[in-house]
């Protein structure tokens, strides 16, 4: 076994060269392909039972028991597989405030992963290598696939969290977004325990230190959103909200591009050189130009690069408390409004609602939006009970005031099928007006479906886009569909195998 521990950007892209690993696109960006899962595998996640977490784990769909001793075999089966190959060892921190940051070392068969990690996590300087010794360990062996027979795991693949042995356990799949979610999830379930809100969301801050969250799942344009050449980025995607304010997890973004445009999001554009990864984005075979229309291999095509890539963020990943917070939802049903304002009790139903739709390939089997209810907008990350995180919501809105607004970055004019997207320029307008205070200057009605408070007017946008109702040609069409949305998110556990 050859072991190469830490190094740069430049020689592990030799290297995954070398090993034949991917190739470079025409901007020097490291190009991979992860093979036949193009995204997680949420029903491979296991949490080990074990004496001080048995009782804290929210056991079920999400969080798969498995016992020590399955857990013991696997660690010396993958172990063994690693020693057969040549590791790459990466060493990184998580959480930006020194007050909550974890030490990482991942051990990996391929060295475009341990580039990943590079980009994704927080890069330690070189002195703090010469003694880093790690809190958590990820043993990720891509290549080795789990016999469900005699490994006790339901498939080829597993990821599996001990907490007590602080280690995890990564096989069967070559997707690199299962590394960045295991230490996601389980800072979910550390983070609380020292009273820090974990949160799926990115955030981003205004010249007057406004500090903005977006919540939501994959796919909804949480990276897309925050990377707003008009305000500094804390993060795109992971955040803690401790009492002196709100810090980045981790320390790149990992943005979805497909369909990905210069003008519409620059900033990634722009981000798309050497030192960044992608996954499963085609190439011309002869320009080496990406080709971020199509769909060859997945939709759920990536972009993995570190936040100092982006000019305008926060050095320190570090900011006050939110003015806004802004919860995004791709609607499939294309019937929710492109922006409107929650009541508190609104904020706290949506919240452990999550409503949302999977979008294609996010997950393995999802191929087309599915309507879904992700409890906080990222029940597949949370090793606790939702009520404990909504809690934590609950008692930061009530002491600050903030205002929460609904936002939908899915269709209009008729659901997935039949509508068009929402346009990402009215969106960002609608987001700029509301960040501005501009939105509280104008009318709002009730809409008579959801109850929802949707402005009259803004700054940029038709008015009847405001409406979803004046967007669809056949009215009755609309009302069935907005009727059949507000019983499922009245009663979202009813409908949850629709999901």
């Amino acid at each position: 076994m050859a072991l190469f521990a830490n190094l740069s950007p430049a020689t592990l892209i030799e290297d995954a060269l070398r090993n034949r690993e991917g190739q470079l696109s025409d901007a020097g960006a490291l190009v991979a392909l992860t093979g036949k899962r193009t995204g997680r595998s949420p029903k491979d996640k296991y949490v080990v039972r074990e004496a001080n977490w048995e009782n804290r784990i929210a056991w079920g769909n999400v969080n798969h028991p498995m016992t020590p001793e399955v857990f013991a075999r696997l660690t010396n089966k993958i172990q063994a597989h690693l020693e057969t190959k040549s590791i790459y060892q990466q060493d990184s921190f998580a959480c930006a405030d020194p007050a909550y940051r974890i030490k990482i070392r991942l051990h990996t068969e391929f060295a475009w992963h341990a580039l990943f990690a590079q980009c994704l996590f927080i890069r330690p300087a070189r002195e703090e290598l010469q003694s880093f010794s790690p809190d958590w360990n990820i043993y990720a062996a891509p290549t080795l696939e789990l016999n469900p027979a005699i490994d006790g795991v339901a498939g080829e693949v597993c990821v599996a969290i001990s907490f007590e042995s602080k280690t995890i356990l990564i096989a069967g799949t070559q997707y690199a977004g299962e590394i960045k979610k295991s230490i996601f999830s389980i800072l979910n379930g550390l983070l609380p325990m020292q009273g820090v809100f974990p949160m799926h969301c990115s955030a981003n801050v205004g010249a007057e230190g406004d500090v903005a969250l977006f919540f939501g799942l994959s796919g909804t344009g949480k990276t897309t959103l925050s990377a707003d050449p008009n305000r500094s980025l804390i993060g795109d995607d992971e955040h803690g909200w401790s009492d002196q304010g709100v810090f980045n997890i981790e320390g790149g973004c990992y943005a979805k591009t497909i369909k990905l445009s210069p003008t519409g999001e620059p900033q990634i554009w722009n981000a798309i050189k050497f030192g960044s990864v992608l996954e499963n984005v085609p190439l011309d075979p002869i320009t080496r130009v990406p080709d971020f229309d199509s769909k060859k291999y997945t939709e759920n095509t990536r972009c993995a690069y570190p936040i100092e890539m982006i000019p305008n963020r926060v050095p320190s990943g570090c900011g006050g408390h939110p003015k806004n917070i802004f919860f995004l939802t791709c609607d499939a049903f294309g019937v929710l409004p492109p922006i409107s304002r929650l009541s508190p009790e609104q904020a706290m139903q949506h919240f452990l609602t999550g409503y949302t739709a999977k979008i294609a390939g996010t997950e393995a089997g999802v191929t087309e939006p599915q309507a879904t209810f992700s409890a906080c907008f990222g029940a597949p990350f949370l090793p606790l009970e939702p009520q404990l995180y909504g809690e934590m919501l609950r008692t930061r809105l009530q002491a600050r005031k903030i205002p929460v607004w609904l936002v939908n970055t899915g269709w209009s004019g008729g659901g997935y099928g039949v509508g068009n997207r929402m346009s990402l320029a009215h969106t960002r307008s609608l987001l700029q007006a509301a960040l501005e205070g501009s939105l509280n200057s104008v009318r709002f009605h009730t809409d008579p479906v959801f109850g929802l408070e949707i402005p009259d007017s803004c700054p940029g946008v038709p008015d009847n886009i405001l409406n979803p109702s004046l967007t669809w040609s056949n009215p009755a069409a609309y009302t069935k569909a907005a009727n059949r949305l507000a019983e499922m998110l009245a009663n979202p556990t009813k409908f949850a195998s629709e999901a």
